[in-house]
């Protein structure tokens, strides 16, 4: 076996049996096919990775393709995030298409079906109909309607179409076996009345489709040769393929290939919900400021929050293809957007939690503006003047009146770099009224400015740290954002709701202070601030008032708690 076959993953190597059994391979094709009624979130970047990775690497086409079957929870809206979202991740369909696209041929299959004796219309209710489908240990029974005739069971289903019915008076079901099993094929719903107004048909239909059937078939009309879709779906492929089997009697000619339904484990992420239902309480409940917070699992959150197409293509592609559940560690996510970001992200200078620095000996009224580069270790990145006077912020956190040998930070005594400036000492400090350091008093050795190339400047001093001229600093708003939930798995718990593990300090906001360089960044624009973390401009950012979102911190400072 070669190297590469190796490597293969059970997917590829299922398509490589295929197509060496004779699938020719101009006929693969492969779909993504999202429900319209929430936005994507980290757990479908697998399915997307997937589906498109496999397009990419065949030279196959991939259709997008709406199963917009409910129109009581699916906009509009959603289709045109999840568009917006895929194509931001780097990929592109062949065809956009729906589900709805096919409503008439759906119905007039489903006809067939029933002049065949394979579907029939009951008028139980739901309840009546969950009873008689029994248990995984008790066989079902038949419904009393089971044995209506054809005439009957057609004149019904043209009612249903035409409106003459109420919701839950009638559906429309397969006639498979009520011992069977497998539950789902126990003479499952094929159609059901709803009288919704849907966001591309309008109220063209008053039926409309299940997914079990509307989803194969669509798969057949596309003639898509693998149909990949997630483990849950497993127990689904007999009735996929009795659902295909059923009608490809009548198309063999015109739709030769019947698709194959095979499965992958989903992705399952750490501290993370991947419910649509259970996100839209979220952001219902107003746990979460919409869909695109930053604090979000969704594309769009995490997009907003800063992480970049490549960071998560790269974390999907770390992840792999597998058939068994697992929970991914979210921490890996996080170590992926670190590693794009090192690489990609400008640095510069914010203060976060500022204290005042006086440098007693610089001249008062004076200032000079700094050479300091984008990146000190890569080329390309470029360089701006950096403001430097008087007087400064540092981070409170970088100083302490008396600290031990470990402190390599600022204290009384000691001297540290300024990045880009000057080696200052602290001298004495100024407190309030309750004893509260505001004001530290340096001095500076003049002959130390970086790059001036002087001996002294050449000097070893253990700390560096960054900062800001108060005279030119630009104040910004900063989220800090922490993780949504505090449980690792928020819910898997039966006893408890998964909003009892919502973290309440999942969001900070602090007043900050950045250099003046960033006073023209744009929205979206990442930065690495010096020895804090990463950080993008948020979308609320104007001209007035700008705004950062903390990405993610330069080391992974959860697992320490």
């Amino acid at each position: 076996m070669s190297e590469e076959t190796k490597s293969l993953n059970f997917i590829e190597h299922i398509i490589e049996e295929d197509l060496s059994n004779g699938l020719p391979k101009e006929k693969l094709r492969f779909r993504f096919p999202p429900e319209p009624n929430g936005y994507l979130h980290i757990g479908h970047t697998k399915a997307i990775g997937i589906s498109f990775g496999l397009g990419e690497k065949y030279n196959a086409p991939v259709n997008l393709r709406f199963d917009d079957t409910n129109p009581a929870k699916e906009e509009q809206e959603y289709v045109d995030a999840i568009k917006k979202d895929i194509a931001w991740l780097g990929y592109q369909w062949k065809n956009e298409l729906y589900s709805s696209n096919y409503f008439q041929q759906l119905y007039d299959w489903a006809v067939q079906l029933i002049k065949d004796g394979k579907a029939y219309v009951d008028s139980q209710s739901s309840e009546e109909m969950r009873i008689q489908k029994g248990t995984p240990t008790k066989e079902g029974t038949n419904s009393p309607y089971r044995n209506r005739s054809v005439t009957e069971n057609l004149a019904l289903f043209e009612g249903m179409k035409n409106g003459d019915f109420e919701e839950g008076t009638h559906v429309l079901r397969a006639k498979i076996d009520m011992a069977d099993p497998n539950m789902l094929m126990r003479d499952p719903l094929m159609y059901r009345i709803l009288k919704k107004t849907h966001h591309r048909t309008g109220d063209d239909w008053c039926i409309y489709p299940m997914y079990d059937w509307t989803h194969g078939e669509s798969d057949y009309l596309e003639q898509i040769s693998h149909s990949l879709c997630s483990l849950e779906f497993k127990p689904h492929r007999k009735l996929y393929n009795w659902f295909r089997d059923a009608i490809y009697q009548y198309n063999k000619e015109n739709l030769p290939l019947p698709p194959k339904q095979r499965e992958f484990s989903r992705l399952n992420l750490s501290y993370t919900i991947m419910s649509k239902r259970k996100l839209l309480n979220l952001v219902e409940e107003g746990i979460v400021n919409g869909w695109d917070d930053p604090r979000m699992p969704t594309i769009s959150g995490l997009r907003r929050r800063g992480y970049t197409p490549a960071s998560i293509r790269n974390f999907i592609e770390t992840v792999g293809v597998s058939k068994r559940e697992n929970v991914i560690d979210v921490a890996l996510l996080e170590f992926k957007i670190r590693e794009d970001l090192n690489k990609t992200a400008k640095r510069v200078m914010g203060v976060l939690n500022p204290i005042k620095v006086v440098i007693d000996n610089y001249p008062e009224g004076e200032e000079e503006f700094l050479d300091a580069n984008y990146n000190d270790y890569e080329e390309g990145f470029g360089s701006r003047k950096v403001p430097f006077s008087r007087e400064i912020y540092i981070e409170k956190e970088d100083f302490r009146e008396e600290a031990n040998k470990k402190f390599f930070r600022l204290k009384l005594g000691k001297e540290v770099r300024l990045k880009n400036a000057y080696f200052i000492t602290a001298n004495s400090v100024e407190k309030d009224e309750n004893g509260e350091i505001t004001v530290i008093h340096c001095t500076y050795d003049p002959k130390t400015k970086s790059g001036s190339g002087t001996e002294e400047s050449k000097r070893k001093v253990k700390g560096t740290l960054h900062w800001v001229s108060i005279k030119h600093a630009v104040k910004a708003e900063v989220r800090s954002y922490d993780r949504l939930f505090l449980d690792e798995a928020p819910d898997s718990h039966k006893d408890k709701d998964f909003m009892e593990f919502v973290n309440p300090n999942s969001l900070e906001i602090i007043e900050a202070f950045v250099e003046p360089s960033l006073q023209s960044a744009k929205i979206g624009e990442r930065f690495q601030f010096q020895r804090i973390g990463y950080f993008n401009v948020d979308d609320d950012t104007t001209d007035e008032k700008l705004i950062f979102n903390k990405t993610v911190g330069l080391r992974d400072s959860w697992s320490k708690k």
